[in-house]
């Protein structure tokens, strides 16, 4: 079976010159490529009505097949317009997508936005996370119950991972370069949105394990592969699923940061 994703930069493969900034979706087949092969449809800077204007979801929607699975994330650039604000163009668009995708036979899996980086105050367990995607991840929730389909909440869950780590642990996950660290960006970067490649790879195992516990993987193989078999205690705990995960700790990833 295939796996098609629609989302914006979070989701999708980066530029190789942005190395080693990467979208969860550029990491998951290494998470379920025994059981399914993933088509990543995602783009920088997409919104659920870019994204269709630039043909992008017309392309998904001709590869997808009966029983495949669509797995969409937006936001992040649906609440800059106002039109698209969370409960009118976003979740119109939302409902549009997901009728389509059941048309073709194809089975729609809304995410919720992954959060972003961005620590208000506090340090430690005392450190409170902006919810900056406001009312978006809830309405995906919503639309879920209505429209009776799998949600993958990667919003709550990204939260969770960011507040248990803390506030100096967490950049890890992120891309920050200090002066003359890195060549894309010679200034330097602090960037609290866009994942490092493990970062990025522990949301896609994340994925995959919600993925699981939903059925797929076992349904496919009659065994679920990679990081979501066996004790599931790491999918429920991010902070000790990060910790366990081999080769974070000796990335080398710079953790200046900027704002």
């Amino acid at each position: 079976m295939k796996i098609l994703l629609a989302g914006d930069s979070t989701v999708a493969t980066c530029p190789t010159h942005e190395y080693p900034m990467s979208g969860w979706g550029a990491q998951l087949p290494r998470h379920v490529y025994a059981w399914a092969a993933v088509y990543n449809f995602a783009k920088g800077g997409a919104s659920t009505e870019s994204f269709r204007e630039e043909g992008l979801w017309a392309q998904l929607l001709e590869t997808a097949e009966v029983d495949d699975l669509v797995l969409i994330q937006f936001g992040h650039n649906d609440q800059k317009k106002a039109h698209l604000a969370a409960r009118t163009g976003y979740a119109a668009n939302l409902r549009t997508m997901v009728g389509e995708v059941r048309a073709r036979g194809a089975v729609p899996v809304l995410c919720t936005s992954v959060e972003r980086r961005h620590f208000l105050d506090g340090a430690g367990s005392r450190a409170v996370l902006e919810e900056s995607l406001e009312d978006y991840p809830e309405v995906v929730r919503e639309i879920g119950l209505e429209l009776k389909l799998p949600v993958v909440d990667l919003n709550s869950w990204t939260r969770t991972l960011y507040v248990e780590l803390g506030v100096e642990e967490s950049k890890s996950l992120f891309c920050h370069f200090g002066p003359g660290e890195h060549a894309f960006w010679p200034s330097g970067l602090a960037d609290n949105t866009h994942f490092s490649q493990d970062g990025a790879s522990l949301v896609a195992a994340e994925v995959a394990a919600q993925l699981a516990r939903l059925g797929y993987g076992s349904k496919q193989r009659g065994t679920t592969s990679g990081p979501v078999s066996g004790d599931d205690s790491a999918g429920s705990n991010p902070a000790l699923q990060l910790r366990t995960t081999a080769g974070l700790a000796e990335s080398g990833l710079p953790t200046a940061v900027r704002g």
